[in-house]
């Protein structure tokens, strides 16, 4: 069945409605079969345009001498475990292409063939074929070229050292942010815990006024009470105890020597001898030793004389 052409500008074009025709014979024909179809290409055809060939190598072709092109062609050096007798054109023919081993030994070999006859003639031509020993070889790249690279390296360097930095930093803000809600968090339960506890005082649920105390836990406050109470038990200190002694246990110091009431009555302690001088006397003064003066050290002198 034929597609009906379309009308209007935007139409397909002749050539694609007769393509269309043509496929639609092609598929009544049987000559289309289901699914996608390619159009397949005849196998190409070598050309060995030997005159073709021959043009282009002497276009290219430049007479120089042997010096200046350094080009041979050899085959493989033979193998020293094989036999001496085997042509070169065997031993090419017995190397698989298809290994990796046997084709880099074959370039290998080759690659020694030529090395053992150019050398000999190197040497007839007085070319140097070994470095000295002071040679200095420019460098493939220049120092501006290292410079750059040196450059880049560092730069890539700073670049992960202040990557690694900004984890760290990121590392800490995000465990400090994480100890600010906990904070946050807990103080925000105190709160909430003191606020109940004062409605339930309020309403006369509860007698209890630990909520006051601040925001030490009641367990807290029962050990601390236990070992205030093991330490009264226990007494103060060594130390305590002797500043204790040389200074005091508190209290008022100043008019602590002051007479009261209580003190002026009490006359228990009065004694007259010891008042009025007639008590015992102090031991090491005693009058029989007394030393007499000045004048009568002299005039006790003089009777002497």
């Amino acid at each position: 069945m034929d597609t009906p052409p379309l009308s209007g500008s935007d139409s397909d074009s002749d050539d694609s409605l007769v393509t269309d025709r043509e496929l639609q014979d092609a598929f009544s024909r049987g000559l289309l079969k289901p699914g996608l179809n390619v159009v397949l290409e005849g196998p190409k055809k070598a050309v060995n345009d030997v005159s073709g060939l021959k043009q282009c190598l002497a276009e290219f072709k430049r007479d120089l001498e042997w010096v200046e092109r350094l080009d041979v062609t050899l085959g493989p050096v033979p193998e020293v475990s094989g036999p001496l007798s085997t042509p070169q054109n065997k031993d090419q023919k017995a190397v698989d292409p298809e290994d990796d081993f046997q084709r880099e030994m074959s370039f290998y070999r080759q690659a020694q063939a030529a090395v053992l006859a150019v050398l000999p003639r190197l040497h007839q031509l007085k070319v140097p074929t070994k470095r000295p020993t002071d040679y200095f070889a420019e460098m493939a790249k220049s120092d501006q070229q290292m410079q750059k690279i040196r450059q880049k390296l560092q730069a890539k360097q700073a670049a992960m050292e202040k990557s690694e930095k900004a984890k760290q930093l990121r590392a800490l803000r995000k465990y400090g942010k994480k100890v600010q809600t906990e904070v946050l968090q807990k103080r925000q339960r105190e709160k909430t815990h003191m606020m109940n506890a004062i409605k339930k005082y309020q309403k006369g649920f509860s007698d209890k006024l630990d909520f006051l105390e601040g925001d030490q836990k009641p367990v807290a406050r029962r050990t601390k009470e236990g070992a205030k109470g093991q330490q009264m038990k226990k007494g103060p200190n060594a130390k305590r105890r002797y500043k204790n002694q040389k200074f005091g246990f508190g209290g008022k110091k100043k008019g602590s020597k002051w007479n009261t009431r209580e003190s002026y009555d009490d006359v228990s302690s009065f004694r007259a001898k010891t008042a009025h001088g007639k008590g015992l006397k102090r031991p090491g003064k005693k009058g029989s030793n007394k030393r007499p003066g000045k004048r009568t050290r002299e005039k006790m002198k003089s009777r002497a004389h």
